[in-house]
């Protein structure tokens, strides 16, 4: 008997298996999207594995060892629709730290052998090494958000999800602006929503966790956290978390940088 449902391909590179997680605690929402998906590879999941093609395969984690370059090409070559998952898989990820360091340094100290670790000097999202269909932001990627994509590719339409800012979250939980009220650093007005607004509905400020908005004014925000009290120091310290390589974190990040200096 032929099984027409659709195939689906769980990849993991470098990362924490946050996201994949977030897919394994969909749970009962999933069970109204087993039916029509036949899940091929998924290694946290199952040990069942199918050949591909695969009609969607989510990769979660950035690329960071020469082996990873080369499986993602193999991943994009076997997948019909390929959506990176997470901050790791978007932009890199906290590993990207190592992108302002020096890895070498890093992994002498780290390693008694440092000779027989395999590493690039870079962490790079996905998007920059093969050709993505889609995104989805986070650290972990948020679950409802996970849900849309999955049934909107197996509907056939494109996934909808909000570029909003954080600031909007906040608004509709009822959350007082904490940089107005407290004087509080946030990156909620540059960060694209997807939280629902849960940092700083605990009083802490936004840390940037989904990236940042399509059109992110970085330069506007460092100076309202200049005048927060926040040094270029402080400023480059708060860009430099889970979406370090973020082409607007890292561009503002870098720039204050070299005011500090």
């Amino acid at each position: 008997m032929v099984d027409h449902r659709a195939s689906l391909a769980v990849f993991k590179l470098a990362s924490c298996d946050g996201c994949q997680l977030t897919l394994l605690n969909c749970e009962d929402e999933l069970l109204a999207v087993a039916g029509k998906v036949r899940i091929a590879y998924f290694p946290e999941a199952t040990r069942g594995v199918l050949r591909g093609p695969y009609d969607v395969a989510l990769v979660e984690g950035s690329v960071t060892t020469p082996a990873d370059a080369e499986r993602i090409g193999e991943i994009r070559a076997q997948s019909r629709t390929l959506v990176s998952i997470g901050a790791c898989a978007t932009s890199g990820g906290i590993q990207a730290l190592r992108n302002v360091g020096d890895v070498e340094e890093f992994r002498s100290i780290v390693y008694a052998h440092p000779g027989y670790i395999a590493t690039l000097a870079h962490s790079t999202p996905v998007a920059q090494h093969v050709a993505v269909d889609f995104e989805l932001r986070g650290c972990p990627v948020d679950k409802g958000q996970l849900l849309e994509l999955l049934t909107s590719l197996l509907a056939g339409r494109h996934p909808r999800i909000s570029t909003a800012s954080v600031c909007v979250e906040c608004k509709l939980r009822g959350t007082v602006c904490l940089p107005v009220s407290r004087g509080v650093a946030c990156l909620g007005p540059v960060t694209q929503s997807g939280c629902s607004g849960l940092c700083p509905a605990y009083g802490r400020g936004c840390y940037g966790c989904f990236g940042p908005v399509p059109g992110a004014n970085l330069a506007s925000l460092a100076h309202q956290l200049a005048v927060l009290g926040l040094r270029p120091e402080d400023i480059t310290r708060l860009l430099r978390t889970v979406n370090t390589a973020a082409p607007e974190f890292a561009a503002e990040s870098a720039r204050q940088e070299m005011m500090s200096r």
